[in-house]
């Protein structure tokens, strides 16, 4: 157990407002496409907010069964959906021994869809007309429960619940699960589906979302003019893979997970720590373990909500991590100007983000962005995606409760 062990990357799926295939979202946020649109969820007359980053054109029942698409919620198809693209993709089933296949899938929310219509029900037709799999239905652990089920993963299956954070947090926990032994493959990721009337409600009436009715200036990374994120939905998966196994099985490689950084601020629920303590130690750790040198040319994937403390102590972060005339030549981008907060699923697109700017040395931009923070002073990749020829890639996530993770890569 005390060997460590390489990680990599042999299989992605996605389910995004950019498209719901990997090629459709990766060409999407390399060429600046605005998945951002008016909700169609539901009526948003009376809603501060109007805007989302919906997954469009997604049946489950061309994932899933039917009797299967009655008792899920829509995070957990958007989960096994994208799960079974990347397992597919990856041919690891057969060459694994079930039980030391795991799965580690993140959701900040879980089946809050199901929660807000059976209480509905409850309020207007009486307790007898809740559904007997309510409880099934909303709990965040169902995802990584039916994926295990679908993919015969007999060894851990567990969900990562840290708001914003938990798609990064279940791939980090994911890679650390085969670099210390204890699995040759996971699957992990991040799904969420929180565009539902409760759900925007809360977010507005804590200030977080943007109020634009304008998809080209409401998610606003960086930006003078920033005012609040726009709430996304959909899952990212990927196969983590033990390099030898994937090596002698001849597997399609994106990249390597070479460090992983969990932390806390332990300050305030919401708010990050103004001194970005957590987040620069979370990007300090990954750096680390990634063997980072100021000859590397790097490229980060950053949180960048595009509220007004997020974007601000995300550069304190990243100055503090890399040091002030590093963190200026760094590529720094927000793909949330494309794909809104994903919430859950976040960690997961940015992930797949980080292995593809790697891949083809595209760094994806960050898009409308106009007016630049003098506060945010970076490389942020304004509205057209850059070539760079880039040897790490950091990918960041900060969630409610002051989770901080930052997720390392690498080529192979």
């Amino acid at each position: 157990m005390n060997e460590i062990r390489r990680v990599v990357v042999t299989g992605i799926g996605a389910i995004t407002p950019l498209g719901n295939t990997v090629s459709e979202t990766w060409e999407g946020l390399k060429n600046g496409k605005n998945g951002i649109a008016p909700i169609t969820a539901f009526d948003t007359e009376n809603y501060k907010a109007k805007l989302g980053a919906e997954v469009k054109n997604f049946d489950p029942k061309d994932y899933m069964d039917v009797n299967d698409t009655l008792r899920t919620d829509r995070y957990a198809q958007f989960a096994v959906a994208a799960a079974d693209a990347a397992v597919n993709e990856s041919g690891i089933e057969g060459t694994v021994d079930p039980d030391r296949f795991a799965v580690i899938f993140g959701t900040g929310i879980g089946g809050i869809g199901t929660f807000e219509r059976e209480h509905t029900k409850l309020m207007e037709r009486g307790p007898r007309r809740v559904s007997s799999l309510f409880v099934p239905m909303m709990i965040g652990n169902m995802a990584s429960g039916m994926i295990a089920i679908r993919h015969d993963c007999r060894g851990p299956a567990m969900p990562a619940v840290t708001a914003c954070a938990s798609g990064s947090n279940a791939i980090g926990e994911a890679m650390r699960l085969i670099r210390h032994g204890y699995a040759d493959a996971v699957i992990s990721g991040g799904a969420e589906a929180a565009i539902i009337p409760s759900s925007v409600a809360g977010f507005i009436n804590m200030q977080a979302l943007s109020s634009s009715d304008d998809p080209n200036a409401a998610s606003l990374p960086f930006d003078k003019r920033r005012a609040g994120f726009v709430i996304g939905e959909g899952a990212v998966a990927l196969v983590l893979e033990e390099y030898e196994h994937a090596k002698e099985r001849c597997a399609k490689i994106y990249g390597e997970i070479c460090g992983y950084g969990s932390t806390c601020d332990a300050y305030h629920i919401t708010s990050p720590h103004p001194e970005a303590r957590g987040g620069a130690k979370a990007m300090t750790d990954a750096m680390k373990e990634a063997g980072y040198s100021e000859k590397d040319i790097v490229y980060i994937n950053a949180h960048g909500t595009g509220t007004p403390m997020n974007d601000k102590v995300e550069t304190i972060a990243i100055k503090k991590a890399l040091g002030e005339e590093n963190a200026k030549k760094a590529f720094v981008s927000s793909t949330k100007s494309m794909t809104g907060h994903m919430l859950g699923a976040a960690g997961a697109i940015e992930a797949m983000a980080c292995l593809f700017a790697l891949k083809e040395g595209i760094i994806p931009p960050t898009i409308n962005l106009k007016e630049q923070d003098e506060d945010c002073d970076l490389n942020c990749v304004p509205n057209t995606a850059v070539k760079a020829d880039i040897t790490l890639a950091l990918s960041n996530s900060l969630g409610f409760g002051g989770h901080n993770a930052c997720l390392a890569f690498r080529k192979v």
